[in-house]
C-alpha cells in the first residue's frame, strides 16, 4: 500500500469531534503552549453516550513504511488505558495521529473535547524563572497571545489543580529544579487546566524511579475515576499499571490488540500480534513478555528465586 499523499492529515467534520483521513489538517486543531504541552481547541462535545475516544481502522505510513495497520479501539469515560509497546512500536505515532498531528492513510478518529496532552519530552531548564503554579496557569492561557489574566478565581483554580495532583507544596518551586516525578505531577495539572474529557500522556513514567512511577500511576488512576476523564498513557513497561489499569492497547508490528490485561496479555494473542511465538509469564505479581525467535515454538519455563525470577528456556 502506498504512503499517504504529502500534507494529508486529520481535520474535523463540521459540528463533530470526528477526524477523517485525507484532508489537510486544520490550523485550529491544536498547538503547543508556552510550556511544551498541547491543548487542542474546543469543539462541540459528543453526546454522553459516545466514547471519549474511538479509533477505527487507523493506518499510518511514514516515509514509505507502514507504522500502524488497521488499529481499532475505544476508551470509556473514567477509565485508565495503557498503550503498551516496545520502543519503535508506534506509540507516539498513534498519539500524534489521534491529536491530528500525524497524517493517516486510512481510518478515522472520534474524540471528545477538550483534550489534555502531556508530551514525551519536556525539557525544563533549572534556571528558568517559572514556578510550578505559573506552569499550571499556562494551561488556561498558554494558547493565547499576551500575558495571562490573573485574579483570585484563577489563583484558586491553580491551587485546586495542584492539590488534585498532590503537589500543593511545590507551588512556588521552580519547575526546572523539581525531580522527574514532581515535574510529571505539575505537567499533569497543566494538562487538566481546561477540564479535558480525554487525557493523553506519552511515556509519563519514563526515567522515573520505582516510587515515583507508582505514584504517577496511582495518581492518574485516581484522576480518571474522580474526574470521569478517559486516560490513555503510553509506556514500554506495563507492570507499574497492572493494579490500576482498566484496559490495555498492545502495539507490536504496527498492529494492535485491545481489551483487559487478562484478555490481551496471553501467549496466543501476542503470538498472533508479533507473527511468531511469544511467551507470557506471570510471577510475583509481574508480567514478563518474551518474544522468541521466529522459529521458536516451545513455551518458557520460569524459575522463581525468592522475590526475583529468571527465565529458563528449553
Amino acid at each position: 500500500m502506498p504512503a499517504p499523499a504529502r500534507g494529508a492529515g486529520l481535520s474535523p467534520r463540521p459540528g463533530t469531534g470526528e477526524l477523517s483521513a485525507g484532508l489537510p489538517p486544520a490550523a485550529t486543531e491544536a498547538g503547543p503552549t508556552q510550556a511544551g504541552a498541547i491543548q487542542p481547541g474546543r469543539s462541540s462535545p459528543p453526546v454522553a453516550s459516545e466514547a471519549p475516544l474511538s479509533v477505527e481502522g487507523l493506518t499510518v505510513w511514514v516515509a514509505g513504511r507502514e507504522i500502524l495497520h488497521d488499529v481499532t479501539f475505544s476508551l470509556e469515560a473514567g477509565s485508565l488505558t495503557g498503550l503498551i509497546g516496545s520502543n519503535g512500536a508506534g506509540k507516539t505515532t498513534l498519539l500524534r495521529a489521534i491529536l491530528g498531528f500525524q497524517g493517516v492513510s486510512a481510518g478515522r478518529v472520534r474524540l471528545a473535547r477538550p483534550v489534555g496532552y502531556v508530551p514525551q519530552k519536556v525539557v525544563l531548564d533549572p534556571d528558568l524563572p517559572v514556578r510550578a503554579r505559573d506552569l499550571v496557569e499556562l494551561g488556561f492561557d498558554g494558547h493565547r497571545l499576551g500575558l495571562p489574566w490573573r485574579g483570585r478565581p484563577r489563583r484558586g483554580q491553580v491551587e485546586a489543580l495542584l492539590s488534585m495532583v498532590e503537589a500543593t507544596g511545590l507551588a512556588d518551586a521552580r519547575v526546572g529544579a523539581l525531580s522527574g516525578g514532581e515535574q510529571q505531577k505539575v505537567l499533569i495539572a497543566h494538562a487538566l487546566a481546561r477540564q479535558p474529557r480525554l487525557l493523553l500522556l506519552d511515556e509519563p513514567m519514563a526515567n522515573l524511579d520505582l516510587r515515583a512511577t507508582r505514584e504517577v500511576a496511582a495518581l492518574l488512576a485516581r484522576i480518571a475515576k474522580d474526574q470521569g476523564v478517559a486516560v490513555l498513557l503510553s509506556t514500554h513497561d506495563m507492570n507499574p499499571l497492572l493494579s490500576v489499569m482498566d484496559k490495555v492497547v498492545y502495539l507490536a508490528g504496527g498492529r494492535a490488540a485491545s481489551g483487559t490485561t487478562d484478555e490481551v496479555v496471553q501467549s496466543d494473542v501476542l503470538s498472533r500480534l508479533y507473527g511468531h511465538h511469544v511467551c507470557v509469564v506471570r510471577i510475583h505479581g509481574r508480567l514478563l513478555v518474551s518474544a522468541l525467535d521466529e522459529h521458536g515454538e516451545e513455551g518458557c519455563d520460569v524459575v522463581a528465586e525468592g522475590d526475583s525470577y529468571r527465565e529458563a528456556r528449553p
